[in-house]
């Protein structure tokens, strides 16, 4: 009788709490007051503006239904402020004073400057009563933009989680010098533990990572310098527990619950229903499931009702508050386009490229077989796919949320950049006729799940039992494994590595031992260089063929240029054709 009354006063409590919580959100909405201008529109057809408004009309059945859209922001807060129903508040630092502390956890939504929320990282980033932040992000945003802005303001953020950190020299040097905790997780790993938490899971398990320094302990997560200057590890990473399934190794994964997520939407009602935009969607969604309290930034607001249910992307169950995105910059981190007369970019890609470079290219481009679903890698890997053979139709997939990829924007056919498409590289690029946008979270459920067939990137280390290193040179170089840890542990898609054969210094890059943090243990298929191609025997045991070689080259020159045993197929053909080792393309 005692535990059932223990019981019942437990809920009993989580109840109240839930309702004093709910109580306290509806009076802030009602009392939310000044902000600068908000544009509340339906979906557009066509439009009249007026100084202080505009009609917008959308499409019903034959009925072109006017929708009156508001810039006044008078009009605007009395119109859509004071109903009990609207989640709409125009005063951030209200909510901050609600809900922001010292030492809070936030969940922020964005894939590099893409689908940011940037209303609410400027808010942050002057609300002085809100330090030793930790902050979870897929990427940690640029130097002055950004994420990059919090780490501008001493003692703000204690401890960032990301899986890519590679664009932010501030936050490097940071890192290095002490100043901030770091933990590094695999993209989809991360995107993972947000929706975890939104969906009530304690944990999960994933092979990303598994047999790496990730799963087995001991990352870097924060540095110290010593007296004489000598850079050493303050703290490390724990090992994390592990579990196998079927024979392969897996990494329990904890939900990451945050104390509030900030996120970034296209198109809102006042009721918090959300809808997304291109690739700026990436980890919004998971962002937003995650957070005790969900603040979501947005471009257009409309009357509840306006949006269909279908049209919906989250819904707003998940959403607390809803602010206008005052600050909308929509930066362009890498602006790539092309014109007619430059292959869609190819020649442009490829101008400054030499031979050897130019052969893997194009040799990279053999592995694309009709009807393919493929993933390719920042660098060569992706200008791989200015090289199609002719015949064969593939289907790029971008980590961040688009399956049909499509190439650059062509100025000539009056194809604009447009913020809200890019690629895993952070490049402006169009979508093709058939494609799909989806959050981060379904993005890796995709390659996770053996729905990718192929899997080209490149890399810094391989060792003959198929082991890659391409992601961290522990004191020296951090950038983070980004979407590589989950892509090479994906089932049944073929990995296959392009790198230069050595390094700068003419070390051997193929080892028998990778003397680099592993990304993946055991995961390549084969190995594309300058100099040849190794098929890697990972379901045997490992050990390395030799199966193609580059024109003018020995096996004897591969042997002086490798680092370990391997056997030589009985056939040895050249890697691409003499003729094709030069300038002219296979096809555009």
């Amino acid at each position: 009788m005692f535990h059932q009354h223990r019981q019942l006063s437990t809920a009993f409590a989580a109840t109240l709490r839930r309702n004093i919580a709910d109580t306290e959100r509806r009076l802030l909405l009602q009392s939310s007051s000044s902000f600068s201008t908000l544009a509340i529109i339906g979906l557009t057809e066509r439009q009249t503006q007026t100084p202080c408004s505009s009609t917008f009309y959308r499409q019903s059945q034959s009925t072109l239904i006017p929708v009156r859209s508001y810039t006044d922001a008078n009009t605007i807060k009395n119109k859509f402020t004071s109903s009990q129903n609207s989640k709409v508040v125009t005063n951030v630092k209200s909510i901050f004073e609600k809900h922001l502390f010292n030492g809070a956890s936030i969940n922020i939504g964005g894939f590099g400057l893409g689908g940011i929320p940037e209303t609410l990282i400027h808010e942050l980033q002057g609300y002085d009563a809100a330090k030793d932040l930790t902050i979870a992000s897929l990427t940690a945003g640029v130097d002055g933009f950004g994420l990059g802005k919090l780490f501008e303001v001493d003692g703000k953020v204690k401890r960032v989680l990301a899986s890519y950190v590679g664009e932010n020299k501030n936050f490097e040097n940071m890192f290095f010098n002490g100043k901030l905790e770091v933990e590094l997780t695999p993209q989809g790993t991360l995107a993972g533990r947000m929706h975890a938490a939104g969906a009530g899971m304690p944990a999960f398990y994933s092979p990303a990572g598994a047999g790496t320094i990730y799963s087995e302990g001991g990352l870097p997560i924060k540095y110290k310098r010593t007296d004489d200057g000598t850079l050493e590890v303050d703290i490390e990473s724990p090992k994390r527990e592990t579990r196998v399934f079927d024979g392969k190794e897996f990494v329990m994964e904890e939900a990451l619950h945050a104390d509030i997520s900030f996120v970034k939407a296209y198109k809102a009602d006042t009721r918090g229903n959300l809808v997304f935009r291109g690739t700026s969607r990436n980890a919004n969604p998971d962002a937003a499931m995650s957070g005790r309290i969900c603040i979501a930034e947005v471009e257009h607001i409309v009357e509840a009702g306006e949006l269909k249910p279908d049209e919906v992307h989250l819904p707003g169950i998940y959403v607390d508050y809803i602010i206008p995105a005052t600050h909308n910059e929509k930066k362009i981190e890498r602006l790539k386009t092309s014109h007619d007369g430059d292959e869609d970019g190819a020649e442009k890609s490829v101008a400054n490229i030499g031979s050897a470079r130019l052969r893997m290219i194009k040799r990279a481009a053999k592995e694309f077989k009709n009807g393919m679903y493929v993933n390719l890698g920042i660098g060569i890997p992706t200008m791989a796919s200015n090289y199609i053979p002719s015949g064969v139709h593939i289907e790029l997939q971008a980590e961040n949320g688009l399956l049909g990829l499509g190439p650059y924007p062509n100025i000539s056919k009056r194809e604009h950049p447009d913020a809200d498409f890019i690629n895993a590289g952070k490049e402006t690029v169009t979508a093709i006729k058939g494609a799909s946008t989806f959050s981060s979270s379904d993005s890796f459920n995709m390659i996770r799940g053996g729905h990718v067939d192929l899997t080209i990137l490149g890399g810094l280390q391989v060792s003959k039992n198929g082991d890659l290193a391409n992601w961290i040179i522990p004191g020296k170089l951090v950038k983070g494994m980004g979407g590589a840890m989950d892509l090479v542990s994906a089932p049944r898609a073929k990995v296959v590595v392009t790198m230069d054969h050595v390094a700068k210094n003419g070390s051997p890059k193929i080892l028998e031992e990778c003397s680099l943090p592993l990304t993946g243990k055991g995961v390549v298929d084969r190995i594309i260089t300058d100099m040849c191609v190794f098929d890697c025997d990972r379901s045997k045991g490992g050990g390395l063929t030799l199966v193609e070689i580059a024109p003018g080259l020995t096996v004897e020159d591969i042997k002086n240029a490798t680092d370990c045993e391997f056997k030589v197929a009985d056939d040895l053909p050249l890697m691409v054709d003499e003729e094709e080792d030069g300038d002219e393309k296979i096809v555009g």
